[in-house]
């Protein structure tokens, strides 16, 4: 097992000889405990990394380790806390509140699923923590990367790894 490092208050991510800039939430960070949806906050703590997400035509699965799929047109991600399927990835349309991972912009590309609040699920306490590509500016509670960036990093990712955010 290996360690992403993320430091919050400098806003860097480390992973053995790599050192570079990211992005979080636009409510800073905070501790697990204290995150709430749609709050903004990064939570602090350590997260399995679950797998990748890839956007089809948009990014190359050549060299990825972590277990990951395309995404489709119809694929969501549950961000309602009434939702019995809150932070899970659910088909979409739905009549729940969900967010899309077929975006507009490019940011979705490429989407490594943080293990944040997922074992079991706590409603409210936050969906969607992921590690996406950077849209220039903060997160709504994601770390993100430029492309090159997260280019660079995905190939040395292996099942097991963690993400601590401190």
């Amino acid at each position: 097992m290996s360690v992403v490092h993320v430091d919050s208050a400098a806003a860097r991510l480390r992973f053995g000889a790599l050192d570079m800039a990211c992005t979080l939430g636009r409510g800073g960070s905070c501790p697990a405990a204290e995150k709430r949806e749609g709050d903004g906050c990064t939570p602090i703590g350590t997260w399995p990394l679950r797998g990748v997400l890839l956007r089809p035509g948009k990014a190359d699965p050549d060299g990825i380790r972590l277990p990951w799929r395309w995404t489709r047109a119809q694929d969501g991600w549950s961000d309602d806390p009434a939702d019995p399927a809150y932070n899970r990835p659910v088909r979409l349309p739905r009549s729940f509140s969900a967010e899309t991972l077929r975006r507009q912009d490019d940011a979705y590309d490429i989407i490594v699923v943080l293990g944040h609040n997922d074992a079991p699920p706590v409603p409210g306490n936050g969906s969607a923590i992921f590690l996406h590509l950077s849209e220039g500016r903060p997160t709504a509670g994601c770390i993100a990367l430029e492309r090159a960036d997260m280019l660079r990093l995905l190939p040395l990712l292996t099942p097991g790894d963690v993400m601590e955010i401190a």
